[in-house]
């Protein structure tokens, strides 16, 4: 048992930490879809890699995509426009564009299904390392390089840099692990106001996506969507029994 749960618990310890930096970054600018947007393009060449070249370029597609809608969302938030209602554009554009590439393709919904939420309790060790290098790179260019930056240029390189995490993410876990891992740590941990919200995001990310790694080994479920129905339950309980009414009748 240990020797098969080892690997996605490394995997999802490694995503909780570098996508709870970005969710805590995506709620301060009050733009939640972006991940699901640049996540949706990246499954978007990816699915054309599969459906018109055999899945030959995969990564250069899915990655290509991504920076594209990255490039789109940076440039967008220079101009006044409702950034939010054009992240939400740019999201149905590239989900209608992966179900018109994959409708004439044999393995077009199980490729469809994965890109939702894989089931990363038997992913390889290799990929695991690989995608461990690449965020470690990430990591040092948000650290070192981004507070450096100002105005277009440092959305650039926070979209883009999120783009590529995201082109590593979708192909290990899928769209809506990547948005859970995303979006419910730091949204917990802002809304319960921890002293340290980023440390508390990593806590909460762990907590939930190994116990539904767990759960799904023993239970014979989908471990992909096991981790984000669980997130996305105990996300809901956890804001809702905390918060505090919007107003007194």
């Amino acid at each position: 048992m240990t020797d098969i749960l080892l690997v996605p618990i490394a995997l999802v310890i490694i995503l909780v930490m570098l996508h709870s930096y970005f969710g805590m970054e995506i709620l301060k600018r009050g733009i939640i879809f972006t991940d699901l947007a640049i996540a949706q393009f990246a499954a978007l060449g990816s699915s054309i890699s599969l459906g018109y070249f055999h899945e030959e370029y995969f990564y250069l597609l899915t990655l290509s995509f991504a920076l594209l809608s990255a490039f789109l969302i940076a440039f967008a938030s220079t101009r006044k426009l409702h950034l939010e209602a054009f992240i939400g554009i740019l999201y149905v554009l590239g989900a209608s564009g992966i179900m018109m590439v994959l409708s004439h393709s044999a393995e077009g919904m199980e490729h469809f299904k994965s890109l939702l939420a894989s089931d990363i309790l038997f992913t390889p060790p290799i990929e695991v390392a690989k995608s461990g290098v690449i965020y470690a790179f990430i990591a040092l260019g948000l650290y070192f390089i981004y507070p450096k930056l100002s105005g277009f240029l440092k959305e650039l390189l926070f979209f883009s840099l999120l783009a590529i995490t995201v082109t590593s993410s979708v192909s290990l876990a899928g769209v809506f692990v990547v948005f859970v891992l995303l979006i419910a740590p730091p949204f917990v941990a802002l809304s319960l106001n921890f002293k340290k919200p980023l440390l508390g995001s990593f806590f909460f990310g762990w907590f939930f996506s190994i116990s539904a790694i767990i759960l799904s080994y023993f239970y014979d479920l989908p471990t992909g969507y096991g981790i984000v129905f669980l997130g996305a339950f105990l996300t809901a309980v956890a804001v809702l029994v905390t918060s505090k009414k919007a107003y007194e009748s």
